[in-house]
């Protein structure tokens, strides 16, 4: 087995057309792992080797390969690495990534700098605490801007840069890269054809100021983890490269700082020196912190490291269905996976058995006979494990943390011909949920309809083309599977506190149902929402987490007016209230429920009795407090030539949006704003016809604001009053 010094496993994250893909393909190239370059553009990467992927011309699903590259003392080093979508409605597949690798690489476009998917990547990874290095690609790009670039680094991302090569020219002029670590100059050699070689040469004169400048400035950066870099530079004496090398490492697992290093991977431009830098700079799965697990009985935190002799750890997190068996990709932490031993799934209880595993490579597959810590795999045979469940040692169980993802912001009707297996679509549509967390589907109670929800109207488009695949329908049939009217996933919170008793029995003959609570409703703000979640977090307790739509639940009872076993049910019942209103059928957010004071009945109380004055005491208080109706706003961002800025900017106010900020360089205008989801359907169309499709946008979820239910979108089974 690998030694797990040797091992590096990270993500190639960024947002779209920044050239992840394309960098990945030159990886595999220079590597050795490949002998033919592949280019998104000819539709035969290595990574992006579904049909749909070809088709649109983007990365919708992450996908795993591995190679072998050597360090400077000549060790074989194991990367591996999953190429990530920059698409936001495919943001999962990011989220999930970045929960198992030890470190990433954000790659960003030289002309585009940092755009909003970037930003979106950036702090997904800096929840997860990933080490990262910063790529600046496209060097080759008109309009190329390296340095605006990295000023964005900072002002958008707040990361602190510190910049170790820089561009020998931009845009036609790039001649190479800078080695700020080593002085040198690194150009292509222009008489490979195999564009494997290059050349290192001392830095010619016109480019040496800048070089040394920007070399003082690197060297500045490093010392914040270094004292000994600190002093050196203080003394004006000179700094080893190893020293360098090793401050590097340091800050960047500390996160610090961040390395940037730049190249043109459609060029062959950087690539190389980019793995020299993920070895020199990422950590090996040692230098991870220990996984912190819960024993699913006592629950009890249990530590485990990565040691193959400890027992066996592991986190599914990634399900691909296929015709002969369910795919699922698994991250090793601790102990040693092998083929045909039995393990148990903590999460659901039932035991497992592997019949076989695989080391990926796109859609290829290398047989494997065990897995240790920090190998990811991709493994068959197992019937009840999906995405977030943990594969543990029967005789020593724990539950690792599973995956939170973002809910769905929109929802479509399904209709499907009459003529279609109900059977088989149901099957089809049931794994396709399953293997994507951020796709919900459930029926209508009063249509009847099927309805589908997702991140956005391209994800719920690629989606409908995957179940087509799955059931055997031909792409180009448009009416065995049709999607309805886009619907707006709407929250809703209390317009005001209430604070009220509410008593509730019952008497059929026998012993009857007693039960009386006094709650104190009150909606959150924002600032105390944000108290609430970073009170959990310093708690530092990982069977304490954040509620996902932050409903908080506080136990003021004294001298037990009611009995503790009681406790429980109330909270069951105010938290299941809460997932659907009376008025409006959408979920309760921003809530806190405060139980001071209740009575009980010796013979009459019950579990079941506090449960249901819990669900009639919510009711009363919807009544009571009155709705606030909250729709998702998105954060969208505009580019165009600047000659349409007039047109998108008065677009933007008939959707009921604000601009936050314009800005315009060379010619390009940018336009940053929020706008509610539900004026945003179409808006592909709109943009086309307002600026002769020169124009593009990319919008995420932002945040949720209130709305009147004069102005909300809401489904017809709704009525507004």
């Amino acid at each position: 087995m690998t030694m797990l010094d040797k091992v590096r496993n990270i993500g190639i994250m960024a947002h779209v057309d920044a050239g992840k893909t394309t960098t990945t393909e030159r990886i595999l190239y220079y590597s050795g792992t490949k002998h033919k370059v592949g280019d998104v553009d000819d539709g035969d990467t290595t990574t992006d080797f579904d049909p749909l992927e070809r088709q649109k011309g983007i990365t919708i699903n992450s996908a795993a390969v591995s190679i072998d590259w050597q360090d400077h003392a000549g060790n074989d080093i194991a990367i591996n690495i999953i190429d990530t979508p920059g698409h936001v409605d495919f943001t999962a597949e990011v989220e999930r990534s970045l929960r198992v690798l030890d470190g990433a690489v954000g790659v960003f476009c030289a002309k585009g700098g940092v755009e909003v998917q970037s930003e979106t990547v950036w702090r997904q990874a800096t929840k997860y605490k990933v080490p990262r290095l910063a790529y600046v690609n496209k060097l080759d790009r008109m309009g190329a801007d390296f340095w605006a670039c990295v000023e964005q680094m900072k002002t958008k991302l707040h990361a602190n840069p510190v910049v170790v090569t820089i561009p020998a020219g931009q845009d036609e002029a790039l001649e190479g890269i800078i080695d700020l670590i080593r002085m040198k100059l690194v150009t292509r050699d222009l008489t490979d054809k195999t564009h494997r070689k290059f050349n290192t040469t001392d830095i010619p004169e016109k480019y040496l100021a800048e070089a040394q400048k920007r070399r003082e400035q690197m060297l500045d950066g490093v010392s914040a983890a270094s004292d000994e870099i600190m002093e050196l530079v203080l003394e004006g004496k000179d700094v080893s490269i190893d020293m360098i090398l090793k401050a590097l490492r340091k800050g960047t697992l500390d996160n610090t700082f961040t390395p940037v290093h730049c190249g043109s991977s459609k060029m062959f431009h950087g690539v190389q020196q980019l793995l020299d830098l993920v070895v020199d700079c990422l950590p090996n799965p040692t230098e991870r912190p220990p996984i912190q697990a819960i024993h699913p009985k006592t629950k009890e935190v249990v530590v485990r490291t990565p040691d193959a002799s400890q027992p066996l750890s592991a986190l599914a997190f990634k399900t691909v269905a296929e015709s002969n068996g369910d795919l699922v990709y698994i991250r090793v932490y601790s102990g040693e996976l092998k083929p045909g031993e039995n393990y148990v799934n903590t999460t659901t209880g039932k035991k497992e058995r592997i019949a076989r595993f695989y080391r990926m490579m796109g859609d290829k597959r290398i047989s494997l006979e065990k897995a240790g810590p920090g190998d990811i795999v991709a493994a068959m045979g197992l019937a009840d494990t999906f995405t977030g469940n943990t594969l543990s040692d029967p005789d020593s169980p724990v539950a690792l943390e599973a995956i939170q993802f973002p809910k769905p912001v929109i929802a479509q009707s399904l209709a499907f011909a009459k003529t279609l297996d109900a059977g088989k679509v149901g099957e089809a549509l049931n794994r396709l949920v399953r293997d994507d967390p951020t796709l919900k589907t459930h029926t209508d109670e009063e249509t009847k309809e099927t309805i589908l929800s997702g991140m956005g109207e391209l994800h719920l488009e690629i989606s409908i083309e995957k179940l087509k695949r799955a059931v055997g329908i031909r792409q180009e049939d448009t009416e065995s599977v049709r999607l309805g009217r886009p619907r707006v996933a709407y929250r809703q919170c209390f317009a005001r506190s209430v604070d009220f008793e509410y008593k509730f029995q019952k008497q059929t003959g026998g012993r009857g149902k007693f039960a009386v609570i006094s709650v104190k409703y009150s909606p959150l703000t924002p600032e105390q929402v944000a108290e609430k979640i970073k009170e959990i977090e310093e708690l530092n307790d990982p069977k304490v987490k954040p509620d996902p739509n932050n409903v908080y639940f506080v136990n003021s009872i004294t001298q037990g007016a009611i009995d503790k076993q009681y406790i429980p049910s109330v909270e069951e019942g105010l938290r299941e209230a809460s997932k659907k209103g009376y008025k409006f059928p959408f979920p309760f957010v921003d809530l806190e429920f405060d139980l001071h004071f209740g009575k009980m009945h010796d013979v009459d109380s019950s579990q079941d009795a506090f449960y249901l004055c819990a669900l009639e005491s919510f009711r009363e208080a919807e009544t009571k407090a009155g709705i606030q109706l909250l729709e998702p706003i998105m954060k969208v961002v505009v580019v165009s030539p600047k000659d349409y800025q007039g047109q998108i900017s008065g677009n933007i106010a008939s959707k009921r949006g604000i601009i936050e900020e314009t800005s315009e360089d060379k010619g390009v205008a940018q336009v940053m704003a929020k706008i509610p989801l539900a004026n945003l359907f179409g808006y592909t169309s709109d943009l086309r016809s307002a600026t002769k499709g020169q124009a593009s946008f990319s919008m995420e979820f932002s945040h949720y604001a209130p709305v009147s239910v004069d102005l909300a979108d809401l489904p017809p089974t709704v009525v507004k009053k």
